[in-house]
């Protein structure tokens, strides 16, 4: 629900940082015999976090600037050195926010400083030192960094509060939360004056707690009338509910009937709403009616705690605000349970899908296939030696050979197109040509060379 500068819902969208890439370098020093390969690592790409802060109420910053990119790592350098880590993103949310993914809860922001991390930032890409082995002294290779983990999420905020206030429009919840704290919501003698849920905190004989004005209540809004079912989520966060009621009741119903009209929405809406805690409190006590309305609501709700103030004048408030400390004292905090997937037990994910569209083309899938192929330099023939290596270790070229892949079929695999060559000759030069797998020419290349071949012809010509 977004109103004016209010917003409690909102999708954005996350990026981790990139690896640094590897460093391909020798060591070349005059007077030093033996040289060898001295590229370093990569540093790591910054992950992205969710933190919480007590100074937001809104989420209105994010809907602004949905797409979130933590920073890149840097590359690798000669003499083994390290590139530097991508500096972390934190997204700062008021505390409340629930985060989904995929429509799973990964967690509830209720403290402040709590951090969640959403998305980590992938790992530096490896230099050519880190290759070299006793029968490969002078590697000519480095892998490229590990793309970041890329998110989209829906943050949701319910409003976290100990203290809930609901009512029918210009029961006087405003006025009242205007008299216990510094918090100045709009206040007029007309229906829905309060259009977003305000905050303020009380502190009353050594107890401090947050109070919530959610937007008047009508009735229907548990099916969608009105402004109240808009912020019905945010009393699900209060602990203690404080029920005004205007002694004249509201839209043709008298006090009494307002009173049962709010319960049933509360109820309909969540069943835990009628659970709490509430206490009801008949407003504008210097109302000739509202004595009467006192007596009357405090014989039919013995149950409840019925009380008698007036927000305007003062009258009552301490009293309301008494009973508010001793039943927060004794009522926990809500929590949210993050349902935990259950581990299918003996199930085993392939490491890699293969599929063939309508067109022919032949689709490789799989997490671990795309991450091989974002990590592998396609420029450098030992690199491109080394991913063939990888995919007969894990059988891939077994399966493409038995779902009956030929000569020039296309691949796609990791977001690159491929052509597939297996006529692979061992003894001959390690190049993307002889690895098996030849990158496709793309539109722009295959037209340029057209392009070369009719003016070499022209000139011929000429």
């Amino acid at each position: 629900m977004q109103s004016g500068s209010f917003l409690d819902r909102v999708k954005i969208y996350v990026t981790a940082g990139k690896g640094g890439d590897g460093c391909m370098s020798f060591r070349r020093e005059k007077f030093i015999e033996f040289g060898g390969p001295n590229g370093g690592c990569g540093g790591k790409g910054g992950d992205v976090f969710i933190q919480g802060e007590s100074n937001l109420t809104t989420l209105l910053e994010l809907a602004y600037n949905p797409h979130i990119e933590a920073q890149n790592g840097e590359k690798g350098g000669t003499y083994n050195k390290t590139g530097r880590g991508g500096e972390d993103k934190i997204i700062r949310v008021p505390l409340g926010t629930l985060i989904y993914k995929d429509g799973q809860l990964l967690g509830d922001i209720t403290e402040h400083g709590q951090r969640l991390l959403v998305a980590q930032g992938g790992a530096g890409g490896r230099g050519n030192q880190s290759f070299k082995t006793r029968n490969n002294t002078c590697p000519k290779m480095a892998e490229l960094g590990q793309p970041g983990e890329e998110v989209t999420l829906i943050l949701e905020l319910k409003v976290l509060a100990d203290l809930g206030l609901v009512g029918f429009p210009n029961a006087g919840k405003s006025t009242f939360l205007t008299a216990i704290s510094s918090a100045r919501p709009k206040i007029a003698d007309y229906p829905f004056t309060t259009l977003n849920p305000n905050l303020g905190i009380t502190m009353h004989k050594g107890t401090s707690f947050a109070t919530a004005d959610i937007p008047g209540i009508i009735e229907g809004a548990s099916e969608g009338k009105g402004l109240g079912h808009q912020f019905l989520k945010h009393i699900e966060r209060t602990r203690v509910l404080l029920h005004l009621v205007d002694p004249d009741g509201f839209d043709g119903m008298d006090a009494a009937q307002s009173v049962k009209v709010i319960e049933q929405e509360l109820k309909q809406f969540d069943q835990t709403l009628s659970t709490k805690p509430r206490i009801i409190a008949i407003n504008k006590a210097d109302l000739p009616s509202a004595a009467g309305v006192y007596e009357q609501l405090k014989k039919k709700y013995k149950k409840n705690t019925v009380m008698l103030m007036s927000a305007a004048t003062g009258q009552g408030i301490k009293q309301v605000l008494d009973e508010v400390v001793k039943i927060l004292s004794v009522t926990p905090v809500p929590t949210v349970t993050l349902e935990k997937p259950q581990a299918a037990l003996h199930k085993v994910e392939p490491i890699f899908v293969i599929d063939r569209d309508e067109q022919g083309i032949v689709h490789i899938r799989g997490k671990k296939i795309d991450e091989f192929i974002a990590m592998t330099n396609f420029t450098q023939p030992q690199a491109v030696a080394r991913l063939r290596g990888i995919f007969k270790k894990i059988g891939l070229e077994k399966a493409l050979l038995k779902a009956g892949v030929q000569d020039g079929d296309a691949l796609i695999a990791g977001g690159r197109e491929f052509e597939w060559n297996g006529s692979l000759d061992n003894e001959a030069a390690q190049s993307p040509e002889h690895a098996g797998y030849k990158r496709r020419e793309t539109k722009a290349e295959r037209l340029a060379k057209r392009a070369e071949r009719r003016k070499a012809k022209k000139e011929q010509e000429d």
